[in-house]
This record gives structure tokens, C-alpha cells and sequence, in this order.
């Protein structure tokens, strides 16, 4: 079976950075290890640091959607840096839970559109289906669920761009409209804004029309891509 990386995962839902003076949030602490730390040790530890501080405010609030998709997420995370299938699996069903709890929310959809594209991706659609269930299809119906619900955010966009070139590396004037889009949106929060700059990044590669070229950029560009 092919290995599992991190590279693929879409998904993340993450606000802005807190002040030195404020306590991390999972959300602080994810977009931290996703675009700050270049092994595998150091992304492992904030990854579980994340899970901590979300597991401890789901005490506080057991049904705080938001925490709930940050530790889903980070779970999904540590599943593909360490190959584990369990936890993969698990991601899955809380995506699935979140997005039935709340059909309106992009963030979700776009969470469980990245998961099964991602495993599509890494994998390929054969093995990706018969070893976790994961279908393109589904994918790309829950993509276009979250763009619906949030084309004006610069992170659903740009994120969709990102997974759109790698699923179909023929298909670059799709995933340049996208890219597109996420320049031109409303980056609100950090991660929005870091987003953006992937989607400016990967837009520029685009251009050039190679659509191979602009697939391994989109790998690298993805939360952990620089993680080997």
C-alpha cells in the first residue's frame, strides 16, 4: 500500500493567531504545525498538544462544533503522519457526524470532501476505496457543498484549487478559476490569508499552463506538505 502522508488532507478549519498574551486555541495550535514545522516529530507534538487543549474544552462543552472539527482534523492529521488507519477512519465518521448536525456549514463539508480526496490522491481510487472507503465522487460532491456555502471565503477556494489540480492535473483552467476566486475573496482570518497566499502561489504555476508541474507545487502548498 502506498504511504500515507499528510500532504493531501484538506479540511482545516483555523482562525486567526492568538497574542502571546492569550491562550492557544486547537485551532492556534493546528495552523502552527501545519505551516510552521518542517518534521515529522515536531508536527506529531503540536498535534497532540492540539488534541489536548480541544479534548479539555470539550468538557467544558461537549457539542462546540468548531472544537469538535479541530480534533477531528488533528486526528486525521496524526493518522496520516503515522499511517494509522484507525484514526483515519475515526476523522471520517466525526466529518460525517459535524456535516449531518449541520448541513450549512462549509467548513464541515469541506473537512470530509478533503478526506476522501485526499485518501483519493495518496492512494489512488482503487486502493483508496478498498482500503478506507474513500470515493472521488464523494469528494467531489461534498467540494462543491462547501464552495456553495462559502465560495467567499479565500481558505474554501483556495483549498479546493489546491485538491482540484492534484485530483486532475489536466484540468488547470478549472483549478485556476478557483485559485482565482480565493485571491479575489474576503480573507477575514489567518488562515484565510495564509490560504490566499497558497492560491497566489499555486495561481502563478497555473498560468504557465503544466498542469503536472502545478500538482506538485499544490502538494507542497497543502497544510504539512513540506513534511517529508
Amino acid at each position: 500500500m502506498k504511504r500515507f502522508t499528510a500532504a493531501g488532507l484538506l479540511g482545516i478549519s483555523i482562525t486567526a493567531l492568538c497574542s502571546p498574551a492569550q491562550a492557544e486555541t486547537a485551532r492556534d495550535v493546528l495552523v502552527n504545525a501545519a505551516f510552521g514545522t518542517t518534521n515529522k516529530a515536531t508536527a506529531l507534538a503540536r498535534i497532540s498538544q492540539a488534541i489536548a487543549i480541544a479534548d479539555s474544552s470539550l468538557k467544558r462543552d461537549p457539542q462546540d462544533s468548531n472544537t469538535r472539527l479541530q480534533r477531528a482534523l488533528a486526528i486525521s492529521y496524526r493518522g496520516k503522519l503515522n499511517r494509522s488507519r484507525s484514526d483515519v477512519l475515526a476523522a471520517r465518521r466525526e466529518f460525517e457526524a459535524l456535516v449531518a448536525a449541520d448541513p450549512r456549514n462549509p467548513e464541515t463539508h469541506l473537512a470530509l470532501a478533503g478526506w476522501h480526496l485526499a485518501s483519493v490522491i495518496e492512494l489512488g481510487p482503487f486502493m483508496a476505496r478498498t482500503a478506507l472507503g474513500a470515493r472521488t465522487a464523494v469528494g467531489t460532491k461534498e467540494m462543491a457543498q462547501a464552495l456553495a456555502l462559502g465560495r467567499n471565503r479565500a481558505s474554501v477556494s483556495a483549498l479546493a484549487s489546491l485538491q482540484q489540480i492534484q485530483v486532475n492535473p489536466d484540468d488547470v483552467a478549472g483549478a485556476r478559476r478557483l485559485a482565482e476566486a480565493a485571491v479575489g475573496a474576503r480573507a477575514e482570518t489567518s488562515f484565510d490569508r495564509v490560504m490566499q497566499r497558497q492560491a497566489g502561489t499555486l495561481l502563478a504555476s497555473l498560468r504557465k499552463g503544466d498542469g503536472k508541474a502545478s500538482a506538485s507545487l499544490a502538494k507542497q502548498l497543502m497544510p504539512f506538505g513540506r513534511i517529508a
